[in-house]
């Protein structure tokens, strides 16, 4: 159960609200006295005459005309209604409800001059697993989301039975999931409607999915290195708390401590010092900088996480609408908090470390499958090398390189592409906060698949060399303690427990390799038992802080 009181939500909250966590409204009787206060406030000022925005008056750019008093309440209608504009593909249902919670909460700061009992239609609908349609384009993040959360509106108020509903296995007229849910279309009131779709809540919410998502890939991606470094007999001199005290970035000593004790207790390495060293025959004296440089890289990418992270979250319990009512004085300010800058810049910065991390991880991989630089592994990791046809994993490493490529592309920043000119150069300036945060979500995908792709290659890897070493291709007890449940997540997600006869992958013939990718993949997502083996790392990620 999640509890929203309009503060306190953090990415982990939001990402089971997503998931389907119940919710419910904090029983403070100061928080629900602010909304009633607030409430309060915009109704005695329309009963005073005085002139407020998008309340009084039309909107944006025709903000010069006034609204007569008889039509206020469809004004508000007309707030939601028009922009039931939408095309394209569908937003998730995860997005949607992290959208939902985020609205609600941002309403129940007391400042937005809506009734209680709006916001607790939220939880109606969340509570009952009520999810309106609502498309993933059509909001450029100033004046907030106005589209999708016009959709939500529109629906949670029973605005037309246009607005579409998912409840129970059915898709439902607006006026009908109302009935199911044993409520009535609601009218509006001046301001509610602009209340309910001028807000980041559905950028913002799709935002902190993708956190959420980017701390369990991240863990990932360090377990697949772990894994890589065991099958390349790398060394861990490069983790030395010494050399990160001498260099004391917080994220770099902490990809530099986390990486000591992934690989603790490991029989795959090549603890070597520089006076036990002799010259000639392809060992380095170090490692290559894919590995040795491994926390320098790093650690701008988990401080980077843990900054975004934050501005995510501060977006996520703050009041984003406008105007604003302050529920002491009855003071109104005509603001800019809908702006969803941080948002936007956020994920621009998400996708660019997420690209880092592709680029690093493909580089990785590039040396597990060349034997002059992996240390004597077999070409393109064959497992069988006696049947003379066999070409291993080639395959799977060539689609690495085009994947971790189109991360790299997804990188670019969105926030700062803005048209000037939207809706009569009102919003001549505005955050793409929805578009920076649905790359985010493609680029998690691509990278997504990249990281079942390097399991697969880095456990075929690992069982090849704890055969050259102890003639068992099952490298359950050579491998370090914390890799361990890792290595066995991929083997089960990739069909099969580890057998001490044969590696994954034997001879090329005897089965497809896209199940195992495939079924890595499921095991990554949504908390699967591939992403659950590294939740020790997920967590202490998640509680980084720079």
């Amino acid at each position: 159960m999640v509890t929203i009181s309009g503060e306190g939500l953090t990415i982990g909250d939001i990402a089971a609200v997503a998931r389907g966590a119940r919710v419910e409204l904090t029983r403070d009787p100061a928080v629900l006295a602010r909304v009633g206060a607030s409430r309060d406030r915009i109704a005695e000022a329309v009963a005073q005459g005085r002139q407020i925005y998008g309340v009084t008056t039309l909107y944006g750019g025709m903000a010069d005309t006034a609204v007569p008093r008889d039509r206020l309440e469809e004004l508000q209608r007309l707030a939601l209604w028009h922009h039931k504009s939408a095309t394209g593909p569908r937003l998730a249902s995860a997005d949607i409800r992290a959208a939902m919670l985020l609205r609600a909460n941002s309403l129940l700061k007391g400042v937005s001059g809506v009734r209680l009992e709006l916001i607790e239609r939220f939880v109606t609908f969340l509570n009952a697993g009520a999810t309106p349609h609502v498309f993933a384009r059509g909001s450029i993040g100033a004046s907030g989301d106005l589209t999708p959360l016009s959709y939500i509106g529109g629906a949670l108020v029973g605005l037309d039975p246009a607005f579409l509903v998912d409840l129970d296995g059915e898709t439902l007229d607006g006026h009908a999931a109302l009935r199911r849910l044993g409520l009535e279309p609601l009218a509006l009131q001046p301001k509610e409607g602009l209340a309910l779709n001028n807000g980041t809540a559905a950028s913002t919410g799709v935002a902190a999915n993708c956190v959420e998502r980017a701390f369990e890939l991240t863990a990932l991606v360090f377990g697949a290195h772990a894994l890589c470094f065991q099958a390349l007999l790398a060394t861990t001199q490069s983790f030395a708390p010494l050399v990160h005290e001498a260099k004391p970035h917080p994220g770099q000593r902490w990809a530099a401590a986390e990486m000591r004790a992934l690989l603790d207790g490991s029989s795959l390495l090549r603890e070597q010092a520089l006076e036990r060293w002799t010259p000639g025959g392809g060992v380095l004296i170090q490692d290559r900088y894919s590995l040795r440089c491994l926390p320098q890289y790093a650690g701008p990418i988990v401080d980077g996480l843990a900054g975004l992270a934050r501005q995510v979250e501060v977006e996520a319990n703050s009041a984003s609408d406008n105007p604003l009512v302050d529920p002491d004085t009855g003071e109104i300010f005509h603001t800019g908090n809908f702006l969803a800058e941080y948002t936007a810049v956020a994920m621009d910065r998400l996708r660019y470390h997420l690209a880092m991390l592709a680029s690093h991880l493909d580089a990785q991989l590039a040396l597990l499958v060349a034997p002059e630089f992996s240390g004597g592994l077999a070409p393109s990791l064959v497992g069988n090398t006696e049947a003379g046809i066999n070409v291993g994993l080639k395959s799977v490493q060539v689609a690495c390189n085009a994947l971790a490529p189109l991360v790299g592309f997804y990188g670019h920043a969105m926030a700062d592409r803005y048209p000037t000119h939207a809706e009569q150069f009102n919003q001549n300036i505005n955050s793409q906060a929805m578009n920076a945060a649905n790359l985010a979500r493609e680029s998690l995908d691509v990278l997504a698949h990249l990281v079942a792709a390097a399991l697969v290659m880095s456990v075929q890897a690992v069982e090849l060399r704890a055969a050259s070493i102890a003639a068992s291709y099952d490298a359950s007890d050579a491998l370090s303690p914390a890799t361990r449940a890792l290595y066995a997540a991929v083997r089960r997600a990739a069909g099969g427990a580890p057998d001490p006869a044969r590696p994954m992958v034997w001879n090329d013939l005897d089965g497809f390799l896209e199940p195992k990718v495939e079924g890595v993949l499921a095991g990554v997502a949504g908390g699967g038992i591939v992403a659950e083996s590294m939740a020790p790392v997920r967590e202490s990620l998640r509680s980084h802080r720079t």
